[in-house]
């Protein structure tokens, strides 16, 4: 259990607000060969932490270590030296992405539209809902 909080907030400390922060400097001094940098941390960041909620239920009851590799994989995605976010982007998520960016813009364009309908009919349902109660409270009156 210690490991685990312990691993959060490392994550939490050296995996969000360091990289926020460094962010924030390369988008300040405009320097695009630090801000591509942060863009592809961000990327890989956002798919460890999709992978890492549910290896978190599925996996870190069996598998020694579990936390401790969270840490040192968080690490080694910071590290100058292994430029991991780097490699992990360009080696695997970029073709990946290049690959199935078309299928992948048609299926948000969908859900944005079909999000779009149902907060529509939700509230088309919801104010009908809330006329009848207004109609029935002042017959009642």
């Amino acid at each position: 259990m210690a490991s685990a909080v312990v691993s959060r907030l490392v994550i939490l400390i050296f995996g969000t607000l360091y990289p926020a922060y460094a962010s924030y400097k390369a988008v300040k001094t405009k320097n695009v060969k630090e801000y591509v940098k942060w863009m592809m941390y961000w990327i890989i960041f956002a798919l460890f932490t999709c992978v890492e909620t549910f290896a978190d239920i599925l996996v870190s009851f069996w598998l020694p270590f579990y936390y401790e590799m969270k840490i040192l994989f968080v690490l080694w995605l910071l590290s100058p030296a292994t430029r991991g976010s780097s490699l992990l982007y360009r080696r695997f998520v970029h073709p990946q992405l290049t690959k199935h960016e078309k299928e992948i813009d048609e299926y948000i364009s969908k859900a944005r539209d079909q999000g779009y309908n149902t907060v529509l009919q939700l509230g088309s349902k919801g104010l009908s809902y809330a006329t009848a109660v207004v109609m029935q409270t002042a017959l009642k009156v």
